[in-house]
């Protein structure tokens, strides 16, 4: 005996969550916040912190020359809403308790400037895009989600120490140019975004990208995916929306399970 199958919901009864739309900037202000606390939170749950190295800044919705960032010195994995600190540009504390990380901070701040519609840049040590920039090389098309970054990112072939000053900031900056990530030859990996949500997620994308090529070129020689399909893909799932729709499984994570960092 056969019975007829229920009918399907209405597509537009289904929850699918999309970014929020600001009533002001006082809200907009404070959702950047909460995720960037977050972020960071999560940098520091997947190990990419390395002492004081580390950080991630959001542009201030309404202040164009400020920028949100994690507190100098203190655990990612600690770190409230209420911790973050407001920087001006040339890295002078505007809001909040604490230092910031001047040498990090002047990198962020020139990209940031060199980039207006950008929200935010997330740059750590992590392991592998550390391994994978000592090399020298970009991420070649070998995964699917390798294939967000094809010739969607660049290499900076050259180290020239710590960075420390705004020429050194401004370099990194030309650098990355239009792209969404660049490869710090023996130094490691940056990403940007349009939200919060959109660079971290590029961050732990690019990261994971680092170890699958890392890993796949130990075992043997990897096959690239031919270029029109790689552009395909890239086209496809190399947006900043699609990053803030991979990214929200993780915010959901982080604030069930740590619904502190919102204090």
């Amino acid at each position: 005996m056969s019975t007829q199958n229920p009918a399907p919901i209405p597509t537009d009864r289904l929850h699918f969550a999309m970014p929020p739309v600001h009533a002001d900037v006082a809200d907009e202000r404070r959702h950047r916040k909460e995720r960037l606390a977050g972020a960071l939170r999560i940098f520091g749950r997947l190990g990419y912190e390395d002492g004081v190295s580390g950080h991630i800044t959001a542009r201030d919705p309404e202040y164009d020359d400020c920028y949100w960032v994690n507190p100098f010195g203190m655990p990612l994995r600690h770190i409230t809403v209420g911790d973050l600190v407001l920087a001006d540009g040339d890295g002078q504390v505007v809001e909040g308790r604490h230092h910031v990380n001047q040498a990090a901070f002047t990198v962020h701040a020139e990209v940031h400037r060199a980039r207006p519609e950008l929200v935010a840049v997330a740059h750590c040590h992590s392991t592998y895009g550390r391994a994978l920039s000592a090399l020298g090389e970009l991420i070649e098309p070998i995964t699917q989600e390798a294939c967000a970054f094809y010739e969607d990112h660049a290499l900076l072939d050259e180290y020239t120490g710590v960075a420390v000053d705004a020429d050194e900031g401004k370099r990194i900056a030309v650098a990355l140019g239009t792209y969404k990530a660049l490869i710090l030859r023996n130094h490691g990996v940056l990403t940007v975004g349009d939200s919060v949500d959109a660079a971290a997620w590029w961050f732990i994308a690019l990261e994971r990208c680092c170890q699958a090529q890392l890993v796949a070129r130990a075992a043997g020689r990897p096959v690239l995916i031919d270029r029109h399909l790689a552009v395909a893909t890239r086209d496809r799932t190399g947006g900043d929306l699609v990053a803030w729709i991979n990214y929200q499984s993780l915010w959901q994570d982080i604030t069930r399970s740590e619904p502190d960092l919102l204090g």
